[in-house]
């Protein structure tokens, strides 16, 4: 009976784990999320193989854009592979996926590495609103969008409906908005439009009140350096 009940506990923790792939990239659908979330909090070999997982889609995706390889994301991939793989010999899905993925972003560099999207730089400064604060940004051209990564300090994390804009202008006013966030420590934005028409990064405080236009709480502000 103990054997028994081994196996269909196993047979069970192998389709959980098969689950975490789609979880982790934003596929599973809404009905099945919450419970196996709850399942992976419960676990932490479950959370550790999420986390795993999460490492290899980042990286996919990062490959997919078309930039060089993170070399960062790629050493801790594989220090989860490593470490997983001298706690337990019982093959998994996840680190197939891990693989995959390191397997796909060395193709994309080699193949890709003569051609290196744009890349331009902003210097934040602080408003009368927020004294102290500063950040600076990398404005990085990929096949889709300009994707922005933002690091800001001496902005206080927000909640509770309330959280930062970032935005990019151009010399009419024109206000694009670019993606939102809690805190300002390491962000990812993604702009459709070009900086080279929309030099200037702007972040504002807003509140979810339904009302899209920004609410002119200006907090940093700077202009994209394109050169020249």
């Amino acid at each position: 009976m103990s054997s028994l009940w081994k196996r269909r506990r196993e047979d069970k923790l192998d389709a959980e784990i098969a689950d975490l792939a789609p979880l982790a990239d934003g596929s599973l659908p809404p009905e099945r999320r919450a419970a196996l979330q709850a399942r992976v909090d419960a676990s932490p070999e479950l959370a550790e193989r999420l986390r795993e997982q999460r490492l290899a889609v980042a990286f996919a995706r990062s490959a997919a854009d078309g930039i060089e390889a993170p070399a960062a994301l790629r050493a801790r991939v594989e220090a989860q592979r490593a470490r997983r793989r001298s706690v337990s010999s019982r093959p998994a899905l996840i680190g197939a996926a891990a693989a995959a993925a390191l397997a796909f972003a060395a193709a994309v560099v080699v193949f890709g590495s003569g051609s290196s999207g744009q890349r331009f730089h902003a210097t934040l400064s602080a408003t009368g609103l927020q004294p102290g604060a500063g950040g600076d940004a990398t404005l990085v051209k990929t096949s889709s969008g300009w994707r922005i990564e933002l690091h800001a300090s001496g902005l206080p994390r927000l909640a509770g409906g309330r959280f930062y804009e970032a935005w990019l202008q151009n010399s009419t006013g024109a206000l694009v908005p670019v993606g939102t966030f809690n805190e300002g420590r390491k962000v990812t934005l993604w702009a459709g439009v070009s900086p080279k028409s929309f030099r200037t990064l702007a972040v504002t405080r807003e509140r979810a009140d339904g009302d899209q236009a920004p609410s002119g709480a200006k907090v940093l502000t700077g202009t994209v350096d394109i050169g020249g």
